[in-house]
C-alpha cells in the first residue's frame, strides 16, 4: 500500500483560512461603500437595490444592514428605512477623545513591553501605509492603519482596549477614510505615525503616548473642519 509522505513539502496544500461567506462577501462590499463614500451620508439602502448590485439575497442584505448598524455605519429611520448615517461633530470628536486615550496609554504599554518582531511587525505596517499612499490607495491606507495599531495594542497587553476600539472601528474607519484623503495628509499622517514607532522602538514610554496623543488630535481637527464643511454645503 502506497502512504502519503507528510513532510514540508506538503505544506502547501494545508488549508490555512476558511473561505469568506456570500454575507461576509457582501458586508465587505457594502461596508467599502461606505467607508469610500461611494453611498453618502443620508443616501437610502434599499434591500431591493442593494440585492441587485450586490447579486445576493434580500435574506443576506437584510444581514449585512443589521451588522452594519451595530458598528454606526447605518442608521434606520422609522417609516423611512435604513440610511449610510449621517457623520455628526460632536459624535466625531468623543471618538476621538476616546482614541486619544486609549491609544496613548496603548503606545505607553508598547513602548514599556514591546519585543522585536511586534516592532517589526508595526514598521513593516508603516511601510505599507506610505506605499498606499503613493498608491493613492485608500483602502490599503486603512487596512495597514488597523494592522499598525492593533500590533500596538495587543503587544501591550491592552486587549481589552482592542475591543473596545473594535467596537468603535466603523465609524473610526469612516472618519479615517474621510481624513486620510485630505490636502497633506499623505506627508502629515504617516510622519506623526512614524513619530509613535520610533518612540515604541526606542522604548521611550511618555514619547510614545504624546505622539499618539498628537496624531489623535490632528486628525480630529481635521476631521472637524471637513464636517464643518461638508455642514455648510
Amino acid at each position: 500500500m502506497t502512504h502519503i509522505q507528510e513532510s514540508d513539502d506538503m505544506d502547501d496544500l494545508r488549508i490555512s483560512q476558511a473561505p469568506k461567506t456570500l454575507r461576509e462577501i457582501a458586508l465587505e462590499r457594502v461596508r467599502s461603500a461606505i467607508l469610500e463614500f461611494r453611498f453618502q451620508p443620508g443616501a437610502r439602502l434599499t434591500e431591493r437595490d442593494l440585492c441587485a448590485q450586490l447579486g445576493v439575497s434580500r435574506s443576506v442584505v437584510r444581514e449585512v444592514l443589521r451588522h452594519l448598524e451595530t458598528e454606526g455605519l447605518v442608521q434606520t429611520i422609522p417609516h423611512h428605512g435604513p440610511i449610510v448615517a449621517k457623520l455628526d461633530r460632536d459624535a466625531a470628536a468623543q471618538i476621538y477623545e476616546i482614541r486619544g486615550l486609549l491609544e496613548a496609554s496603548a503606545a505607553f504599554a508598547a513602548a514599556e513591553h514591546a519585543g522585536a518582531d511586534a516592532i517589526e511587525k508595526m514598521g513593516t505596517a508603516m511601510n505599507d501605509i506610505e506605499s498606499a499612499y503613493a498608491a493613492q490607495n485608500h483602502r490599503a491606507v486603512l487596512a495597514a492603519t488597523t494592522r499598525f495599531y492593533e500590533t500596538m495594542f495587543l503587544c501591550g497587553g491592552k486587549a481589552v482596549a482592542w475591543e473596545m476600539v473594535q467596537r468603535l472601528n466603523g465609524r473610526i474607519s469612516r472618519l479615517r477614510a474621510m481624513t486620510i484623503a485630505s490636502a497633506g495628509r499623505h506627508v502629515s499622517g504617516p510622519a506623526q505615525m512614524r513619530k509613535i514607532h520610533d518612540a515604541i522602538r526606542r522604548h521611550d514610554p511618555a514619547a510614545a503616548a504624546t505622539a499618539c496623543r498628537e496624531h489623535v488630535a490632528r486628525a480630529g481637527a481635521i476631521a472637524q473642519t471637513l464636517l464643518s464643511q461638508q455642514q455648510d454645503s
